[in-house]
């Protein structure tokens, strides 16, 4: 952060680790390597609050076809009319010329072969395909709650890939605006903007392009291919998350909006509450419903969960004065502060003012409720699945199979990956190297990785490491539980 190059273990733990999870999650990513440190130490001031520490140094191995980005191609950009600012390669359209070459016959060899003799066809043909791969990737990220934390342009890919994780972070309680990074203050890169950013992104790419590729061609491709194959994507996922592997139905895309909107009002866990739905059956009797009811509201947020979530986050004289200003000059007011995040304010004291009195069996009773009526709804879209085969126990094997294969019971959660951190910046790697096989395993049960363990204690680890892993055993359940509470502290820069 001083310029010096260095990276620190803490944050290369985290890249190592994501970028290994999303690999086995099956979502395009760079690869990791190796993950190397030293006694080397270098200050930073993680939070950037003035209260700076040292650090290990670090180096990550970080393994892809290429790491040319959309903003790769922004060091030609024109002076800005407003600051004056320019690329360093600005009117070298000789080498936008040499770039573009290199990475479509390198990366996209089907398009140059297609296109050889037509140069704006050759380049329109791969922005589409750039596009559509934008579109699937980001739909990927939302079907599993991953939150990318910093989507500017030199952080999104020219081939498609997940790249760069820093302030990354993995849906816990549900929350369409959930923003990962802590120094997201506008939440620019929330959950819910990431489709809406990677198009905004694709569009800076394409004014980066020109005059190679004209931009009525462009922005014409982005306008007609982006929304619909991320739609399209992300509902082929989601029905695979849901088990409806025999039809399409319009119907479908209410289904999953409502499913969303049930775990949004009950706090539920995103990871936790689909793993669980496959053990959902289309004709279980009230019994078994009410059995199954309990294990879904397990996932619910409790009372003292909602209060860490919803506590006000402004200091109340700061809060009325920041209203005083808005009434009485709102000129100086946009410029020190934003309406959405005065009425975010305001939502959180009046959700925060609610819970006080709320009781933790009136929040079971609501909950329970909500996700009755939403399961009502999801029995009778069973229903018609296994109306439309011939054999209804084939079918439900493989729609268990299908939702097994597509909801992870294991992703990096941070709490997880802080647990990993603080022992490695003791000296106890044997905590990252447990989470990793964890995660190159995320459908499986957890007496899977147990069996893993297992064999490789039989390969003669150490004593230490041996010690570590009784203590991992004693708390493996946490990986796939709810994060504890004190998780809600964590803050990602």
């Amino acid at each position: 952060r001083q310029a010096d190059g260095r990276k620190v273990l803490r944050s290369s733990i985290r890249e190592f680790l994501c970028s290994e999870a999303m690999f086995h999650l099956g979502i395009p990513t760079t690869r990791a390597g190796t993950c190397v440190t030293s006694d080397s130490k270098v200050v930073r001031d993680i939070f950037y609050d003035g209260n700076p520490k040292n650090e290990r140094c670090t180096v990550v191995l970080r393994i892809a076809s290429t790491f040319i980005r959309f903003g790769s191609f922004e060091i030609f950009k024109p002076p800005d009319e407003y600051t004056g600012r320019k690329g360093p390669s600005v009117n070298r359209n000789d080498i936008r010329i040499q770039m573009l070459d290199y990475v479509i016959s390198t990366f996209y060899p089907e398009i140059q072969e297609a296109y050889s003799d037509n140069t704006i066809q050759r380049n329109a043909a791969f922005f589409k395909e750039i596009t559509k791969r934008t579109a699937r990737l980001v739909a990927e990220w939302q079907c599993v709650g991953f939150c990318h934390g910093v989507l500017n342009t030199d952080n999104m890919s020219i081939v498609g890939l997940t790249i760069d994780y820093g302030p990354f972070g993995f849906l816990d309680r549900y929350d369409p605006e959930h923003i990962c990074n802590g120094s997201d203050n506008t939440g620019r890169y929330a959950y819910n903007k990431q489709p809406e950013i990677c198009k905004w992104n694709l569009g800076k790419l394409a004014e980066a392009l020109v005059p190679e590729l004209p931009l009525e061609i462009s922005e014409l491709i982005l306008e007609e291919e982006y929304d619909a194959e991320f739609e399209k994507h992300y509902l082929q996922k989601m029905r695979k998350k849901l088990g409806l592997i025999q039809l399409e139905l319009e119907e479908d895309s209410k289904l999953v909006s409502e499913l969303l909107e049930t775990m949004h009002l009950t706090g539920g866990d995103f990871t936790n509450i689909f793993y669980s739905l496959s053990s959902f059956s289309v004709d279980c009797d009230p019994s078994e419903l009410e059995d199954f009811l309990e294990k879904l509201t397990s996932q619910c947020a409790s009372v003292e969960e909602l209060k860490v979530a919803f506590k006000p986050q402004m200091d109340p004289r700061q809060l009325s004065m920041m209203l005083m200003l808005a009434q009485s000059n709102p000129q100086l007011f946009a410029l020190i502060g934003t309406k959405a995040n005065i009425n975010k304010e305001l939502e959180r004291i009046e959700q925060f003012s609610k819970l006080q009195q709320l009781a933790a069996a009136d929040l079971l009773s609501r909950n329970k409720s909500h996700w009755k009526e939403w399961l009502e709804k999801y029995r009778v879209r069973l229903q018609k699945e296994v109306e439309s085969v011939s054999d209804a126990d084939t079918w439900n094997t493989e729609h268990v199979k299908i939702m097994n294969s597509n909801n992870p019971k294991y992703i990096l959660r941070n709490y997880i990956a802080q647990n990993a951190i603080e022992a490695a910046e003791k000296g106890d790697f044997s905590e990252v190297r447990n989470v990793l096989k964890l995660l190159e395993n995320p459908f499986q049960e957890a007496d899977v990785f147990r069996e893993v363990k297992e064999d490789e204690e039989e390969e003669g680890a150490t004593a230490t490491a041996s010690a570590a892993c009784a203590e991992e055993t004693r708390s493996r359940l946490s990986y796939c539980s709810k994060p504890p509470l004190w998780a809600s502290e964590l803050c990602v820069t």
